[in-house]
């Protein structure tokens, strides 16, 4: 099923829903993760494999290398953070000690709609393990990962999370914009 409704091949929908002036701290930081992975959907979609492959000397990073990060991201951060299940395709049946730069290594390998799709269901489980935690006990419950220095809490990962998208939007940001010129902060969206 397409979930694209505005043309641009995304891989989830991009349509940005602002939140009341007076939301509360978990709706807005919820909506700033929405928002991050609508615009990291927008830069990223709707390319061939020539385009997501494309990589932008001197480094090696590409589109496809950053779908594929991205998508391992919203496994780790439910799986091992969070503690709440393993991992799906294609991570599933692998390990961390495979994992260093295993996303970005093997992107070159995969078709648009195998990295679409993985992003997809990614970001589908992440949300409802999302909307799960936050409805039992909120932000301020220990997340599932020991550190050597104590539990985080949800809050603190669904922060990380964020800043995770923020370091690789901008990398889509320029790469988009080297491919196909595509510019803007945020994804179109209807007017009210």
């Amino acid at each position: 099923m397409d979930d694209d409704t505005t043309g641009t091949g995304a891989p989830i929908p991009i349509t940005i829903t602002e939140p009341a002036v007076d939301a509360g701290e978990v709706e807005l930081a919820l909506f700033m993760l929405e928002r991050s992975r609508a615009t990291f959907a927008w830069k990223v979609g709707g390319l061939d494999a020539e385009a997501l492959h494309r990589a932008f000397p001197p480094s090696a990073m590409t589109l496809a290398g950053l779908v594929k990060h991205m998508t391992l991201v919203e496994y780790d951060f439910v799986a091992r953070w969070l503690g709440a299940g393993g991992y799906g395709p294609p991570f599933d049946g692998t390990t961390p000690e495979d994992w260093p730069d295993y996303d970005w290594r093997t992107a070159q390998d995969d078709s648009p709609a195998e990295l679409y799709g993985w992003y997809r269901e990614a970001v589908e489980r992440a949300r409802e393990v999302w909307e799960r935690v936050t409805a039992d006990g909120g932000l301020d419950e220990p997340a599932g990962m020991q550190w050597p220095d104590g539990h985080p809490n949800r809050r603190r990962v669904l922060v990380d999370l964020n800043a995770e998208y923020a370091r690789h939007l901008g990398h889509a940001d320029l790469f988009r914009e080297a491919v196909d010129g595509l510019v803007g902060e945020d994804p179109p969206h209807p007017e009210p």
